[in-house]
């Protein structure tokens, strides 16, 4: 098949999705078999990985709760010098590449050097979390609005985010790599006026066969991640849309339910 948008010595920035391979896009996977050399995270899982094309090169450049095999300088030099010795170069990235993934300083890296660089865009992990829940993210009168934020902060400094502006009740809230900072969450969203009974989401590992959804409401969310691994990748949702489901509110989750994680197929029953 001819690949006339990816010549040699040029780079895409690929999204690889929430993990389920079924939920590339047809131009990801396109790519990805195209590519001579793929740089890749390491959020991205062996059935993703297994479409590169047996030829290519792999090298993994991931990032796991501060654990860095490469750090980001490093990575940007290594996908220009790939392109400029005529390579055709995937930055496999999980999720959607615009969204908390780095690209910017990809991006500068490949322009200073001359390096034609595109993005193909994934399926962010916020919108693979409400689908395994079976909830909007959005709900006509109830919530108009949708943020999302990382609760990633630098070398232990303390999460510095507009409270007041994420506190407003018509808007759901998609907090990235949430697990950490959630009781940090919970404490200054209800100190800026959020309503202790708002509903949230924890949903570890979205679209993956390990996946778990914990609901709750966001007076018990530093109690609800407390089941969750620090390695497991982590979602969490605050706003009245996700406290919906076929179109039921959901009750408020208690000890007990919180901490019982039910297999996939039984939940989706």
């Amino acid at each position: 098949m001819p690949h006339d948008d990816f010549p040699p010595g040029t780079i895409w920035l690929v999204g690889a999705g929430p993990g389920d391979p079924e939920l590339l896009t047809r131009k990801a996977e396109r790519l990805i078999a195209a590519a001579e050399i793929v740089f890749h995270d390491a959020l991205v899982g062996p059935a993703i990985l297994d479409l590169i094309s047996p030829g290519a090169k792999r090298v993994s450049v991931g990032k796991r709760s501060g654990r860095h095999s490469k750090d980001q300088a490093t990575i940007d030099t290594l996908i220009v010098e790939a392109a400029r010795s005529g390579q055709r170069v995937v930055r496999l990235k999980g999720g959607d590449p615009a969204i908390f993934a780095r690209t910017a300083e990809e991006l500068s890296a490949s322009a200073r050097a001359g390096i034609p660089v595109r993005i193909c865009p994934g399926i962010t992990a916020a919108s693979a979390a409400a689908a395994a829940a079976t909830a909007p993210l959005t709900l006509r009168g109830l919530a108009r609005r949708l943020s999302f934020v990382t609760a990633h902060a630098r070398a232990d400094a303390p999460l510095d985010m507009d409270w007041q502006a994420l506190a407003t009740p018509d808007a759901t809230l998609a907090i990235y790599m949430g697990r950490t900072a959630a009781g940090t969450v919970m404490r200054q969203l209800i100190a800026a006026g959020r309503d202790p009974a708002t509903p949230v989401l924890v949903v570890v590992n979205a679209s993956l066969p390990t996946e778990r959804v914990l609901r709750g409401r966001l007076s018990a969310l530093s109690f609800l991640v407390e089941t969750v691994s620090d390695t497991d990748p982590t979602l969490l949702i605050v706003g009245e849309a996700v406290g919906q489901q076929h179109g039921l509110a959901q009750a408020e989750a208690t000890p007990a339910a919180a901490t019982r994680a039910q297999p996939m197929a039984e939940r989706r029953a």
